[in-house]
């Protein structure tokens, strides 16, 4: 099987929305390997640490918000 790791670490980043808490942390939830290639890219603050939550940068909050809304918001009619 060949899988899409941007795929997975879109889906990650959408996911972290519903955890938002004091304007750009989120639970940390996801695959340390995942964490890491979003760290990489720049999405998220270093995940490496005691502290239960991530921070996201503000390309990562924005494209937080974003893809929630294309992978999981209902189009109204």
């Amino acid at each position: 099987m060949n899988i899409d790791e941007n795929k997975i670490d879109e889906a990650a980043l959408a996911l972290m929305y519903l955890t938002l808490h004091e304007h750009n942390r989120a639970w940390k939830q996801v695959d340390w390997v995942v964490t890491n290639r979003l760290f990489e890219k720049g999405l998220i603050c270093n995940p490496i640490g005691k502290a239960k939550s991530i921070v996201l940068t503000d390309d990562g909050l924005k494209q937080c918000e974003m893809l929630f809304n294309k992978l999981f918001v209902k189009n109204e009619p």
